[in-house]
């Protein structure tokens, strides 16, 4: 059957039809099984990822078509997502070291950053600003390369996560961005920003037992959050007003976490985006508001605290 197979759009249609039959999972950078097979053959045949569709009917050589073969293969047996087969993905238009120290780069807050948060800034005056729970730096570095007048800060808990982070800094030339290992604030005491933003962790326990085979090559760490997927945001909504500045602004993810979010705290004014490709479970809030009903929030991370504690004590 390969054999018929001859020129680059042939290897990439034949490998969009062998990933839709082998029911893959989409969603690490790409959502469907054509750009994923344009992603892998592309690579393997150390071609740029924005080639015209001239070259489409360009004959490729017996050792090429191996090597685009192999890796379809390996994307269909071990189910690796294919920002890791290729060890790059895109974000915020920046191309991004990605390997399995991290979660594969895909946040809808690229379509922000590209958009200089507005209108959600208001045309406010941004200084500093900090990406919580960085992986790989996909935000922070975003956020540092366009806005070259901010200072940014990038934090993580995880040591290889911050390495390949680091890794990133240097690949994009990015200087204004200092990344440092944090619990979320614990690190950050005394340091206030003018723009916080986070993507972190916010898949319920149930829904990270039952992702499909690609998530499992992904850090867990960066997955599981409770029972709801609210024990992170709630602790950043706690915490955060301590380190925004007066006019500061939150830019939080928190997926299909969403809904449960709001029957939690029904009464605080969140701002959910709204992308081009429709709402994706980000809001924005300000300061105020976070300040005024920080006692209910306050109660609700407390109580997640405390029913953590005794369960991280067992495993002692």
């Amino acid at each position: 059957m390969t054999d018929e197979l001859h020129t680059i759009v042939d290897l990439i249609r034949y490998g969009a039809s062998r990933f839709n039959a082998a029911g893959l999972t989409f969603g690490h950078s790409y959502d469907n099984a054509l750009d994923e097979a344009t992603q892998l053959t592309l690579h393997a045949l150390h071609l740029p990822h924005d080639i015209g569709p001239a070259y489409g009917q360009a004959r490729v050589t017996l050792a090429e078509k191996e090597e685009v073969l192999a890796l379809f293969l390996r994307r269909i047996e071990e189910r690796v997502p294919a920002a890791y087969l290729t060890g790059e993905a895109w974000f915020a238009g920046l191309s991004f070291k990605s390997d399995p120290r991290a979660l594969v780069p895909r946040s809808p807050i690229a379509e922000l950053i590209e958009a200089g948060f507005e209108p959600w800034l208001g045309g406010r005056e941004v200084r500093r600003a900090l990406d919580l729970c960085t992986g790989s730096g996909c935000i922070a570095i975003a956020m540092a390369h366009y806005n070259p007048d901010w200072h940014v800060d990038g934090i993580d808990l995880s040591d290889d996560a911050l390495a390949l982070a680091r890794e990133n800094q240097e690949r994009l030339h990015v200087d204004n961005l200092r990344l440092l290992k944090s619990d979320l604030f614990a690190a950050l005491s005394g340091e206030h920003y003018d723009l916080i933003v986070t993507n972190p962790p916010y898949v319920t326990n149930d829904e990270t037992d039952a992702l499909p085979r690609e998530y499992s090559h992904e850090p867990e760490l960066g997955l599981r959050a409770g029972d709801d997927g609210l024990d992170l945001a709630l602790r950043i909504l706690r915490d955060a007003p301590l380190h925004l500045t007066e006019d500061g602004l939150l830019v939080c993810e928190v997926g299909e976490a969403e809904q449960a979010l709001v029957r939690l705290l029904p009464e605080l004014p969140l701002a959910w985006v709204e992308f081009k490709v429709g709402q994706m479970g980000i809001f924005v809030a300000e300061r105020h508001d976070l300040v005024k009903h920080n006692q209910r929030i306050r109660e609700l991370a407390d109580a997640r605290e405390r029913d953590a504690a005794p369960a991280a004590a067992s495993l002692f």
